[in-house]
C-alpha cells in the first residue's frame, strides 16, 4: 500500500508520517485509559512536530533537489553537475551512485566526441584525395600513378572501417577466437609481405627482418593474430627513418611465446609507454597518418588470447613485446 503517492513533497510525507504516528498513539491512550492532552497542549504538539519535520526534512530532501536539478541539466547535455552527499543513509548513498554516473556519462559524451572528431578527421584526408583523383580522370589529365594513389586511400579508408567495427566489437564484446596450433614462422612472414606493400606504396623504404627459431608453433587465432602482427610493423615501418629496418622476432620461453617488433625510430618515452594503447593516441612523434586504433585492438586482441602486450625497454628505437601462453589458455570474449 501506498497511501502517500499523491503527496508531491517528501518533507509533507515526513510530516504526515509523525502526526499519524502520533494519532494512533493518543487513540490508543484514549481507548485504553480514557485519557488524552488538552486541546492547547495537543496544537502546540503538532505545531513541533511540523515545524521540526520542515527543518530536518530541509537537509533530508535537498540531495534529492539537487538530483533532479543536475538531471535536468544532463537532458540539456551539461555533465558537469554533482551532487554534495554527506549523509550515509540510503539518500547519501543515492547521491553518491548519482555522481558516479554523472562522471560515466561525462566521460562517454567526451570519448563520443573525440570519436565523431577522429573519424572526420581520419575520413578526410582519403576521401579529398579520392576526390582530386576521380577529378583528374573525369578531365583526362591523370597519370597511372593516380591510379597507385586512389588504390592506397582506399585501403586507408578500409583499414578505418575495419577497425571501427573493432571498435564496436570490443564494447559489445561480441567477437570469438577461433584458436588453433599453427606455425609461427609462416604467419609472421604474411605480415611482414603484407606490411611491406603497404610500406613501398607509402615510399617510405623500410627493410623487414623475420628472426624465428624453426619449428616454433603457437597456439592462437591465425587471423587475429595477423591483425595484432601488421598493427605492429605498420607502426614500426611508419616511425622508422627511411631506409631502416624492422626486426620481428619470435622465440619460445619457458611455457610462452614471445613476437617482438623492433625498428629504429624515436622510440616512446617512458611516461608515454602505457598510455599508446589507448584509443586514437597517436603521440607526439606520429606521422604518416594513421587513427591511433591499432594498439588499443592489438591489446584486445592479446587480451583475449590471455596473454601480455608491453612497450618492451629497448635503446635506440621501439620495441613492442607480445607474449602469448604456449598452452592455449584464452580468456572468453
Amino acid at each position: 500500500m501506498r497511501p502517500l503517492d499523491r503527496v508531491r513533497s517528501i518533507k509533507l510525507k515526513i510530516s504526515i508520517l509523525l502526526l499519524a504516528s502520533g494519532g494512533v498513539g493518543l487513540a490508543y491512550l484514549w481507548f485504553e485509559f480514557r485519557w488524552q492532552p488538552p486541546i492547547s497542549t495537543t496544537l502546540v504538539t503538532i505545531a513541533l512536530v511540523l515545524l521540526t519535520a520542515q527543518v530536518l526534512g530541509n537537509g533530508m530532501t535537498r540531495p534529492v533537489r539537487e538530483m533532479i536539478e543536475a538531471a535536468r541539466a544532463m537532458a540539456s547535455g551539461d555533465y558537469s553537475r554533482r551532487v554534495r552527499a554527506t549523509s550515509r543513509d540510503e539518500v547519501g548513498q543515492l547521491a553518491a551512485a548519482f555522481n558516479r554516473m554523472a562522471t560515466d556519462l561525462e566521460a562517454a559524451d567526451q570519448q563520443r566526441r573525440e570519436l565523431i572528431a577522429n573519424v572526420s578527421h581520419e575520413l578526410r584526408t582519403p576521401i579529398a584525395a579520392l576526390q582530386a583523383v576521380l577529378e583528374n580522370v573525369v578531365d583526362g589529365v591523370a597519370e597511372p600513378a593516380a591510379l597507385d594513389t586512389a588504390l592506397a586511400q582506399t585501403q586507408r579508408l578500409g583499414r578505418l572501417v575495419t577497425e571501427l567495427l573493432d571498435l564496436s566489437r570490443i564494447d559489445a564484446g561480441t567477437s570469438v577466437l577461433a584458436c588453433r596450433d599453427g606455425e609461427l614462422e609462416p604467419l609472421l612472414a604474411d605480415a611482414v609481405a603484407e606490411a611491406g606493400v603497404t610500406a613501398r606504396m607509402a615510399g617510405r623504404g623500410i627493410a623487414f627482418r623475420v628472426d624465428v627459431p624453426e619449428g616454433t608453433t603457437v597456439h592462437a587465432d591465425p587471423e587475429r593474430l595477423h591483425q595484432v602482427l601488421v598493427n605492429l610493423l605498420d607502426n614500426a615501418a611508419r616511425h622508422g627513418p627511411p631506409g631502416s629496418e624492422v626486426h620481428v622476432s619470435g622465440r619460445r620461453e619457458g611455457g610462452d611465446i614471445v613476437i617482438e617488433v623492433r625498428d629504429e625510430g624515436p622510440g616512446i618515452a617512458p611516461e608515454d609507454r602505457e598510455r599508446v594503447f589507448g584509443r586514437f593516441i597517436r603521440g607526439e612523434r606520429a606521422v604518416g597518418g594513421g587513427t591511433g586504433l591499432g594498439l588499443a585492438i592489438a591489446r584486445w586482441v592479446v587480451d583475449l588470447h590471455g596473454g601480455r602486450i608491453a612497450v618492451a625497454p629497448s635503446g635506440p628505437g621501439c620495441r613492442i613485446r607480445v607474449t602469448l601462453p604456449g598452452s592455449g589458455a584464452t580468456v572468453p570474449a
